[in-house]
């Protein structure tokens, strides 16, 4: 059964009891400190610990829980090699709880790729209240969320780009959230290589959004890179919104589409925001794609409505295929998906909206 993120009710519709958290991690005062930071919400338990791959093992079999927090790093078999085993013989949600440095955010989006659901930077100070709130909060909706166990993709080599587009050229705008790295990866691999340009934000910690690109890049035919501003994007790029503290908009000037960077102000809850992306780009909508996926809460329902209302084409993920259904389900309930499919399919259904934007185009003389 999928669970709801946002509803978190069991099948008799009331609230389904504390989830089980077990604690994989090779640092006593990384456990210590997880155990008081999950304590604090009522709506967990921690059942289990464990400080090896191997005592991991027998605590899952032991205590079966709900999610497991997972080390990067530990001794003898490393959280990667552990995820991929658990991931064939018992699949499950998993948090990865990493390091910032460069080697630790691949493995983690090495392990996201592998079916882990959401990724956790340890803070390099005492965390405060509202960066726990955010811990217990994304274990609470892994332990709700739809495991999607998919294999990483095989790099694609890049050709030589063909002509450019004929028409006036459309913008993909994507949103996306927990469940994204996959999610995205299936998405582009669908579209064309010299399709029209797309920006994309994912809600992701800096250091692992560039390790993230880097897999995109080296993995997909498209020119994939974190966003830069005022440069035109062209067709066959793809742009992801750096996590530097900005918002990242679009604008557009003649035929050329360009990124912006936007100071964000306190009361930003997601920093890049997807509705403040698709928002950005509702003078233009008409030549606008907008895209949800999967990801918890409701970042970019408001600005795909907004989109929506004044012509844009808007594409929404299902229950079933996303990780967590809390963005898409937001933006459907709300009226700004106007198609609404399992991930298989989004990638025909931008194919199709570029292809119905160029018919209904003026042709370039």
């Amino acid at each position: 059964m999928h669970h709801d993120a946002a509803g978190l009710h069991d099948q008799n519709g009331s609230f389904g009891g504390r989830k089980r958290v077990v604690i994989v991690d090779d640092s006593r005062t990384i456990r210590k400190w997880l155990r008081f930071v999950l304590a604090n919400d009522p709506r967990l338990e921690v059942v289990g610990e464990a400080d090896s791959a191997i005592s991991a093992r027998e605590v899952i079999k032991r205590t079966n829980p709900d999610v497991i927090t997972l080390d990067v790093e530990m001794p003898g078999m490393n959280g990667l090699a552990f995820l991929e085993k658990l991931m064939k013989l018992r699949p499950m949600p998993v948090v990865m709880i990493s390091g910032a440095t460069q080697s630790n955010s691949e493995a983690t989006i090495m392990a996201l790729t592998l079916g882990a659901v959401d990724c956790i930077l340890k803070p390099a100070t005492a965390a405060d209240s509202a960066v726990q709130r955010d811990i217990t909060r994304r274990v609470f909706s892994a332990a709700h969320s739809t495991v999607q166990v998919r294999r990483p993709a095989q790099c694609q080599a890049k050709r030589p780009k063909t002509a450019a587009l004929a028409h006036r050229m459309p913008l993909i705008l994507i949103g996306a959230s927990t469940g994204g790295v996959n999610a995205l990866e299936q998405v582009l691999a669908d579209l064309h290589q010299d399709g029209p340009p797309v920006v994309i934000v994912q809600h992701m910690p800096g250091s692992f959004l560039v390790s993230f690109t880097q897999l995109l890049n080296r993995n997909l035919p498209q020119d994939i890179a974190i966003a830069r501003e005022d440069v035109p994007l062209e067709a066959g790029q793809v742009r992801l919104a750096p996590a530097m503290g900005q918002h990242t908009e679009v604008t557009r000037s003649g035929e050329s589409w360009t990124c912006r960077f936007i100071p964000s102000d306190k009361n930003s809850l997601h920093c890049p925001s997807v509705d403040r992306l698709f928002a950005s780009a509702k003078p233009h909508a008409a030549d606008v794609i907008g895209v949800i996926l999967t990801g918890l809460g409701r970042d970019g329902a408001e600005g795909l409505l907004a989109l929506r209302s004044v012509g844009a084409r808007t594409i929404g993920q299902d229950a079933a295929t996303s990780v967590v259904y809390g963005m898409p389900r937001v933006a459907c309930e709300i009226g700004a998906v106007a198609a609404q499919a399992p991930l298989t399919r989004i990638g025909a259904l931008i194919n199709k909206a570029v292809a119905d934007h160029a018919s209904a185009s003026p042709r370039k003389r």
